[in-house]
């Protein structure tokens, strides 16, 4: 799968649309909250538990594609890279639960219908 995929496969979620926060670093929103970060398109940024603890499970199970997002690490976001050990069912996986996750997390209001 190429980062071009998966941004269009982050796009057809509902209600979600394309930023570029930071020059060069595009990320997938819903409402106004990212549940993608897609940077270069050779890895993808997502939300995979609530805290480490759950987002640590990757590391363990893909140790050379795998790691803790800078910054926003601690809260369970993890980068996960594009054409390696991980399948891509399994890539796409972790976009819908990362996607679902800032979802339950938006206002009622702001939740796409």
């Amino acid at each position: 799968m190429t980062g071009a995929e998966l941004l269009q496969y982050c796009l057809a979620k509902p209600g979600a649309w394309q930023d570029e926060p930071w020059e060069g670093d595009v990320v997938a929103k819903v409402g106004a909250k990212i549940f993608a970060f897609l940077g270069g398109g050779g890895t993808v940024g997502v939300k995979c538990g609530k805290g480490r603890d759950l987002a640590d499970e990757w590391l363990a199970r893909y140790p050379s594609d795998a790691t803790a997002s800078a910054y926003i690490g601690r809260h369970g976001w993890n980068t996960l890279r594009l054409g390696g050990a991980i399948p891509d069912d399994e890539i796409l996986e972790a976009v819908d639960a990362s996607y679902e996750a800032v979802v339950a997390a938006l206002p009622k209001k702001d939740r796409p219908a």
